[in-house]
């Protein structure tokens, strides 16, 4: 059975991208989907990992049992190797649950520098967030934390839409661990 509704995946290292989805992107999202189902949301999150589990573990039981992956995605999110693994099996799952529409069960969104995403990142349309990724916890009391706001109503109600359209949960559903390409060099020179 599904555990999850929705698993945020980030890139976990990255101060600023970690605090700007604890601080607002998670907190809303919960809040806004909570108002528009009809019973309480379920979100992985890894604040939620109690201390002295095995994270391994933790995030492999997470994924498999979640319907819907929002990836919040930055330049260098497609070449750590656990957000790769998240976005790939999802990826995959997607090709099982075929039909003759095949699942949507990622549901991307842009942090920052979506330029370096790999080729099949690109093939997805995205919800860029670029102009709210303001990780301080003042921004809240800022006039552009309305803009978030209503975007974040137009994210929960397209996630909502995906949600409910999750295939029926397999056991069998992969969790892959690709390994991640070394990121590309940069194209502007260093002195």
């Amino acid at each position: 059975m599904y555990h999850y509704d929705v698993f945020i995946s980030y890139l976990r290292t990255a101060d600023p991208i970690a605090r700007w989805v604890r601080n607002h992107f998670q907190p809303r999202l919960r809040e806004l989907l909570d108002g528009n189902l009809d019973r309480e949301v379920r979100v992985f999150f890894d604040g939620a990992v109690r201390v002295g589990d095995r994270w391994p573990d933790e995030l492999r039981n997470a994924l498999q049992r979640t319907r819907i992956l929002v990836p919040v995605a930055s330049g260098q999110y497609f070449y750590n190797e656990w957000c790769l693994a998240e976005w790939a099996s999802m990826a995959h799952r997607e090709k099982l649950a075929g039909g003759e529409r095949p699942a949507t069960l990622i549901y991307p969104v842009i942090y920052a520098d979506s330029k370096n995403f790999p080729p099949f990142a690109h093939q997805r349309r995205w919800q860029n967030l670029t102009d709210w990724n303001h990780p301080y916890e003042h921004f809240q009391v800022s006039p552009k934390y309305i803009g978030f706001h209503d975007k974040m109503n137009e994210i929960a109600a397209e996630v909502e839409e995906l949600i409910s359209a999750a295939p029926p949960w397999r056991p069998d559903w992969p969790v892959l661990t690709p390994a991640p390409d070394d990121p590309p060099t940069s194209r502007v020179p260093k002195f």
